[in-house]
């Protein structure tokens, strides 16, 4: 049905200007099309990776005025002009986005907001482009000796590129480069672990989202024939991104039906405003204030989220069977040391939350971690994966040390993690967020996940996250999404993300929490077999009974320091313990 319902789409448009309909109707639809082309990319910054910014419009005219310029001064042929536009919101992106993407929250939609207006001041008073009146007569495209100049002519290139651009990103989205940038938008700690760039995801989707907008504004100067700073400004940038909220800011298709709903909706009540009220003026723009309201309200996911509802679910098409096996680490020799700890330290101001604590885990051993709350162990994990930069100490693995390096570069050098608070992406299918722990086992980019130059990679990548949804027993959710799963099946799924990194050392910050008794015992069988193929794992658990019945040796801390360290044997055996964690000895 969705491929019907997507065939029957462009057999209309493709129908739309060979119809005897008004000129005005083909107007409309190119100007929806240009406008849909800007907002696929806010599905991409905003939707996905949760980035707000209102400056895309000044995008717009950086790619609109270089066609316009350099056609006008240069004679330069518009085959050209966008490759020019390109490159220089290319870099104007690139600059901005490496100061602006850094920071968080408020400021960075407020940061959108200071570039956006800078530059539309800048076109409007620069002698060179016309100030702000612009540039005229800017010429048609001339597409293989045919003349664009009307806007049946101009139609069909513009949305052929529309529908190029949206089936580009659906694609993107759909690999590992697109995983990750879903990834981003709940924060970084989650994907550093997994071994993902956040700050470069970042930039690429800024980078993206910018390169849609200037491809519009240089489809835009040739179909206007002329450029002023007016469509450049920051309401249009407001607009834009009204645009992609309405339709859906998550779903690529969103864009067209958001940039179709408003752009209709504005040009009627343009018309009826006016007459209902007696007088001209602006109104709309007060209508949308109030609609965007109710959708934030009501409607958070936009129109295509009710449309996608009722349309059947697209299941992933299995055809990873046959596919190659991902390449595997050499497991170090059962006994070596991995992990070696030394005396390490953490203080929050006058804090000391970790205090000098020492130990080791061994390649093929479990090594339980324990105390109350507050006690230090989480702390702890946050000092092995990098998540806190140590005060003090050090932290080797194999003998190099990585105290100080960055949780990605922990994670490719073998270390991987679960959360004590599960971290996933609840509209992704659990075989895709399982996938994401396997980043660092691909190497395709951008180019080739639009180009679907990458179905090899992903197949190995599909076939491991099956694999190791199997090893834990839930083979049979890999197509649901990860957020209907209950709180225990997410832990579990955090597990398999884990291992499908291929890692050396496995932690895992409580990891039985929200499983029932059959699930605890399925987990302890998965890490005895972990185990006993070489893996070495840190285990932080409340449950006393599966740590002393499946860990060979225990680190039990207190307020921060290490209060006894031996086997499940010697640490029940202490007065200590036994009073502080497992009850007074009678």
């Amino acid at each position: 049905m969705r491929r019907a319902f997507l065939i029957a789409f462009v057999v209309v448009l493709a129908l739309l200007p060979a119809l005897p309909v008004p000129e005005f109707w083909i107007t409309q639809a190119n100007y929806i099309g240009l406008y849909t082309l800007v907002v696929i990319g806010l599905v991409l910054l905003t939707g996905i990776a949760g980035l707000t910014s209102f400056g895309q419009a000044a995008f717009v005219g950086l790619g609109a005025y270089t066609a316009a310029y350099l056609a006008l001064t240069y004679g330069m042929s518009p085959w050209l002009t966008v490759w020019a536009g390109l490159a220089i919101t290319a870099v104007v992106a690139l600059v901005l986005g490496v100061v602006t993407l850094r920071m968080s929250g408020h400021y960075l939609p407020l940061a959108t907001i200071a570039w956006g207006l800078s530059l539309f001041y800048l076109l409007g008073n620069i002698e060179g482009l016309g100030k702000y009146d612009g540039l005229l007569g800017v010429p048609a495209l001339n597409f293989f000796g045919i003349e664009l100049k009307s806007g049946r002519s101009f139609f069909y290139l513009l949305w052929v590129i529309v529908l190029l651009a949206a089936i580009a990103v659906t694609h993107l989205l759909d690999s590992r480069v697109g995983r990750a940038m879903r990834a981003v938008k709940g924060g970084s700690t989650m994907p550093e672990a997994m071994g993902v760039n956040t700050f470069a995801v970042k930039v690429t989707a800024f980078l993206l989202a910018a390169l849609l907008a200037s491809i519009s504004g240089w489809l835009f100067a040739h179909f206007q024939r002329t450029v002023n700073p007016s469509p450049f400004g920051l309401n249009m940038g407001i607009e834009y991104l009204f645009m992609a909220v309405v339709g859906g800011v998550g779903h690529v298709w969103g864009a067209l039906v958001g940039a179709g709903a408003v752009q209709l909706l504005k040009d009627q009540l343009q018309v009826l405003l006016p007459k209902l009220l007696g007088r001209s003026g602006n109104y709309e723009v007060i209508v949308f204030g109030v609609l965007l309201v109710l959708v934030l309200q009501y409607a958070r996911d936009g129109i295509w989220a009710f449309v996608e509802a009722r349309l059947p679910r697209l299941r992933r098409k299995v055809d990873w069977q046959n596919a190659q096996p991902l390449p595997e680490r050499t497991r170090p020799p059962h006994g070596e040391v991995v992990l070696d700890v030394q005396a390490v330290r953490k203080v929050f101001g006058g804090l000391v939350a970790v205090n000098d604590v020492s130990f080791q885990v061994r390649a093929g051993e479990i090594l339980g971690l324990i105390g109350p709350n507050g006690a230090g162990k989480s702390t702890t994990f946050n000092l092995v994966t990098g998540v806190l930069p140590a005060s003090g100490g050090e932290v080797r693995l194999q003998g190099t040390r990585i105290d100080g390096q960055a949780s990605r570069e922990i994670a490719r050098r073998g270390v991987a993690r679960t959360f004590q608070h599960v971290k996933m992406i609840p509209n992704m299918t659990v075989l895709e967020n399982v996938a994401l722990g396997a980043h660092l086992r691909g190497g395709r980019g951008v180019a080739s996940a639009m180009l679907r130059l990458d179905r090899d990679e992903e197949r190995r990548l599909m076939r491991e996250a099956e694999r190791q949804l199997a090893r834990i027993g839930m083979a049979e959710l890999a197509h649901e999404y990860a957020g209907n799963l209950a709180l225990g099946q997410q832990r579990l799924m955090e597990i398999a993300r884990a291992l499908c990194a291929d890692p050396t050392l496995l932690l895992l910050d409580e990891p039985a929490a929200g499983l029932r008794h059959k699930e605890k015992q399925g987990l302890a069988d998965v890490l005895r077999q972990l185990r006993s193929e070489g893996l070495s794992i840190l285990l932080v658990e409340h449950d006393m009974d599966l740590v002393m019945g499946l860990v060979d040796r225990v680190v039990v801390m207190e307020f921060g320091t290490k209060l006894i360290e031996g086997t499940p044997e010697v640490v029940q055996a202490s007065p200590e313990v036994r009073a502080a964690y497992l009850g007074t000895e009678h």
